[in-house]
């Protein structure tokens, strides 16, 4: 405690203002109550000897109430702005970070599976509802900046799960730039720095888990990333002509349309986090991403798909905005769930399509890319027994992709409105209801 009076920590003169602040309301207080009981004066003696009008000792009751409490606040206020202001350079208003923190603390337990680009931007909006977030996460991936590390270090793939991290981290802008940045030539071209920065403290650290765990506490994640399974897999698919490709990025570029994918080795096993997350989670969703390449390899680990099964939380499938050429050329958003139904079961309880037209610019260009709008077919869901949720969930921008928040918004409201099982969901009006009022505030203001 006497570290608060050291020099230059620039507390000292407000805390002694405050204390000034306390004294003076002390003796205001004092004096305001003798002034309304006189009797009390004899408990001080000759102190007030000669005082018969109660308005000699309330008129300056009252003055040293005001000034102290005006000394009191200022003081408590400067010293409290000047730590945080040492601890928290350009920081918004403490009140609000504080019941925000408080808030998502509260918030649903949320188990989000898959990979790639897909469910990053699904995280980005189901952030600002809550805090116990689990972002479960393939580790098949061979290509690119992640499998070159794979290959020279042996470990497993980082990219799916820097995306991941940085998609729930609370970080400054310049820290995501970082992280994101890739390597444009040299030795390490290609190379993404965030993968680098996972491959050195998986070094550091003696494994790929407690990495992952550290480079959590580095970032301030909002809840946690877990690689579905700590070992070393394969991804296959064998098409329709009874071929077989192995390799993530193999799969796409055989220009053949696949039956079936599998991992190699089919007896890999999850961990005990990620089976924790998916027995404890108020909701389960999977996607959007890549179906074969991302999601269906999370669903193949041994134990995952029985976990889901088990769960009486909501299960949610997001179905991709746009085929993927390669993998999911002419497919509905019915195909897309028949092909998990087919892998994993029948562990799908809604699944939530785009009805939303793309922009004809966008659409030429990714028609010439052999890519087109997934059909929301949404009578032949209902036929397979599974709810569709629908709704216009596009982002408008470079590329098709789903707007984070209108997709959160709708996730959110589907475990709420969901009366399956109606117990497991942690509910949060309270503060739903005020964040909306806080942003309809803001924008009142802007």
């Amino acid at each position: 405690m006497t570290k608060w009076l050291y020099p230059g920590m620039f507390v000292k003169r407000w805390l002694f203002l405050a204390l000034l602040g306390g004294v003076l309301l002390s003796t205001g207080v004092v004096l305001a109550v003798f002034s309304f009981f006189p009797f009390s004066l004899l408990l001080l003696g000759r102190a007030f000897e000669g005082i018969t009008s109660r308005s000699t000792l309330l008129l300056p009751g009252i003055l040293l109430i005001s000034g102290g409490a005006v000394l009191l606040v200022y003081g408590l206020r400067r010293a409290l702005d000047s730590v945080l202001n040492a601890v928290m350079p350009g920081r918004r208003r403490l009140v609000d970070v504080v019941y925000k923190r408080r808030c998502l603390e509260k918030g649903p337990r949320v188990a989000v599976i898959g990979g790639g680009t897909g469910i990053p931007v699904l995280l980005r909006g189901l952030k600002q509802y809550t805090g116990n977030l689990t972002a479960i996460v393939t580790v098949a991936d061979d290509g690119g900046s992640s499998g070159r590390l794979r290959g020279d270090l042996g470990i497993l793939p980082p990219g799916d799960v820097r995306n991941c991290l940085v998609a729930l981290a609370d970080r400054e802008p310049l820290m995501e730039e970082l992280l994101q940045y890739r390597f444009p030539a040299g030795e390490l071209k290609g190379h993404n720095m965030g993968n680098l920065l996972l491959a050195a403290l998986c070094g550091i650290s003696g494994g790929f888990d407690k990495a992952v765990r550290g480079f959590s506490r580095v970032l301030a994640v909002r809840g946690r990333v877990l690689p579905v399974t700590l070992d070393d897999v394969r991804l296959c698919a064998e098409m329709e002509d009874g071929s077989v490709v192995c390799g993530e990025s193999k799969i796409p570029e055989s220009g053949k349309k696949i039956k079936r994918v599998f991992l190699e080795p089919g007896n890999c096993r999850p961990t005990e986090e990620v089976l924790r997350a998916i027995e404890e989670a108020d909701a389960i969703i999977m996607g959007p991403g890549s179906l074969y390449t991302s999601i269906l390899p999370g669903l193949m680990v041994q134990g995952v798909p029985e976990a889901i099964a088990r769960s009486r939380a909501p299960k949610i499938y997001v179905c991709n905005v746009m085929t993927q050429p390669g993998e999911t050329d002419g497919y509905t958003a019915s195909r897309h769930l028949q092909a998990i139904i087919e892998h994993a079961g029948d562990i799908i309880d809604y699944v939530i399509v785009n009805t939303a037209g793309i922009p004809a610019r966008l659409a030429e260009r990714y028609r010439k890319e052999g890519a087109e709008p997934v059909e929301a077919d949404i009578k032949t869901i209902m036929d397979m027994g599974v709810t569709p949720v629908y709704g216009r969930l596009v982002q408008e921008g470079e590329v098709v992709r789903h707007h984070s928040d209108r997709l959160a918004h709708m996730v959110i409201n589907l475990m709420y409105g969901d009366r399956r099982h109606p117990e497991r969901v942690v509910y949060m009006d309270n503060y739903l209801g005020a964040e909306k009022t806080a942003g309809k505030r803001d924008s009142a203001a802007s």
